[in-house]
């Protein structure tokens, strides 16, 4: 991969997207705020992706954060947007009052950049999490949005 990087630096490209939206558990919906970093050649690409969600104690509500290392998939040369598919896998810590549960998370998702201006693009994502170990919920579904930086 890195001799296909400096073989081709033209088709390589990078952004940063911070982001916030929701994450769904069973009946929970929390705030998830985070950020990703991504780098692409063309066609594939990979993507580190940290995200939080706060605690709330009145309603049960465990924080989550995540950390993941993705792989996706995308299109180009559509005028305006940027399509992808995305799996990964990382590590979560999921805490209600004194329980805590760290262990391996698988995600699946995808989503689409949006040019607004210049390198500036929107993010809409989708994806869903299988926490593995034993945390409250195996699955989370998050969707967000968020302020894309292509360089």
């Amino acid at each position: 991969a890195l001799l296909a990087l400096c073989l081709a630096p033209d088709v390589a490209s990078a952004d940063a997207t911070a982001f916030i939206g929701r994450n769904s558990a069973g009946e929970d919906r929390s705030v998830v705020r985070g950020f990703a970093l991504s780098v692409s050649l063309l066609v594939v690409g990979f993507e580190f992706e940290y995200a939080s969600t706060s605690e709330d104690a009145t309603l049960l509500t465990p924080s989550l954060r995540t950390t993941s290392g993705n792989v996706f998939a995308q299109t180009f040369g559509l005028p305006g947007v940027q399509l992808y598919a995305t799996t990964g896998v990382g590590m979560y810590r999921e805490r209600l009052g004194t329980d805590q549960e760290t262990a391996f998370v698988l995600n699946n998702g995808g989503g689409a950049k949006i040019n607004i201006a210049g390198p500036i693009r929107a993010r809409v994502d989708y994806r869903i999490f299988n926490l593995r170990g034993n945390p409250r919920h195996k699955t989370v579904q998050r969707i967000y949005a968020g302020v894309n930086l292509r360089f």
